[in-house]
């Protein structure tokens, strides 16, 4: 059977169409790969048709402050991609000439681009004969085949790569990647695959042995932790204090001072704990309000957060600035501080 042929046939048939698959300018499939990293297809859609109109060339982005960067992104979470990319960007304008690069060693090396990501660039750009295995194209290859090797072990990406490379037609890497990427996300879905319209059903030793739901294998299972964290909205006159992350899943973002706890403790203790006396060290403090909790889920952290509206004029902490409510919309903050500001009237 060939696997590719019967691909492409089902993907000229059923294919979305996405505005990055009109294109094979290599700067415009990057962001769209970049973008689509931990992101649904039709949530993406929307920033990258705001990034190329930004930042419609390498240099404009390279060019680029990363605070507008960082808000340009702001609601994609995983703020580290927009920090490379940006940093890919000015690689790009020192080292290539503000030239994307078409070597897949080159594009491999770019900060964020990691064995995928050059593949499905390389191939969907340049036509090179690589397959790109993403979550999709597990999921396919680990019930066509059925393959029990767990694909999150460093043998199990060999084995997924190289089944990868079986099936590929290197004389059309760009479609066969293509369609086994949207067959992955369309049909052979993880929870509902639809194996009564798959062309491979008589194939798959998946369906076959009636193991649908036990393949891919994974072998790690990411043990979710609750984090409470009790942000400050410390209001001077007309501004609030506000600062940049140095280090974290924020890093880059702009933040409220807050107090981030393992375990949950009373709004009464709050004003008990270190953090609040380093905050505040006997300034006068004038609560207005403390939020309802919000609840945000990320892959290894369950944050519960409350807002505490604080009046108090003398407060100087290191690290943070007054900026006048009117700005705040200036500035890239987590999907957490943005809800807060949206339901506050403040951004």
């Amino acid at each position: 059977m060939n696997v590719s042929l019967n691909l492409v046939k089902w993907y000229n048939k059923n294919k979305r169409e996405l505005p990055w698959r009109h294109t094979d300018n290599p700067y415009f499939i990057w962001l769209s790969e970049i973008i689509l990293q931990q992101t649904r297809v039709s949530y993406g859609i929307k920033y990258y048709l705001e990034f190329i109109r930004t930042f419609p060339t390498i240099d404009s982005l390279a060019n680029a402050d990363e605070d507008h960067v960082l808000k340009m992104w702001q609601g994609l979470g995983y703020y580290s991609r927009a920090r490379n990319l940006h940093k890919a960007a000015k690689k790009i304008q020192q080292n290539y000439s503000s030239k994307f690069p078409k070597q897949y060693e080159d594009i491999i090396s770019l900060q964020g681009v990691g064995p995928y990501t050059a593949a499905a660039i390389s191939s969907f750009a340049f036509k090179l004969p690589y397959a790109a295995v993403d979550g999709n194209v597990i999921r396919f290859i680990g019930r066509f085949f059925g393959e029990e090797a767990p694909y999150d072990t460093y043998q199990g990406r060999k084995i997924y790569q190289n089944l990868a490379n079986k099936i590929l037609d290197k004389d059309n890497s760009a479609e066969h990647n293509q369609a086994i990427i949207e067959f992955g996300a369309l049909l052979c879905t993880f929870r509902s695959p639809n194996c009564l319209e798959c062309p491979f059903s008589c194939n798959c030793v998946a369906y076959n042995t009636n193991s649908i739901y036990n393949l891919p294998v994974k072998s790690k299972q990411i043990k979710v932790k609750d984090k409470y964290i009790h942000y400050l909205f410390i209001q001077k006159s007309n501004s609030i204090l506000l600062g940049k992350r140095k280090f974290g899943i924020w890093k880059g973002l702009y933040d409220l001072p807050s107090i981030e706890l393992s375990s949950y403790i009373s709004e009464e203790s709050i004003s008990q704990t270190k953090e609040w006396e380093y905050f505040f060290k006997n300034n006068d403090v004038q609560i207005e309000f403390v939020s309802e909790e919000y609840q945000h889920k990320l892959s290894h952290q369950f944050i519960h957060a409350k807002f505490w509206h604080v009046k108090s004029d003398n407060v100087k902490i290191k690290g943070f600035v007054e900026v006048d409510k009117e700005d705040i919309i200036h500035y890239p903050v987590s999907v957490l501080l943005h809800k807060f500001f949206c339901e506050n009237n403040l951004n």
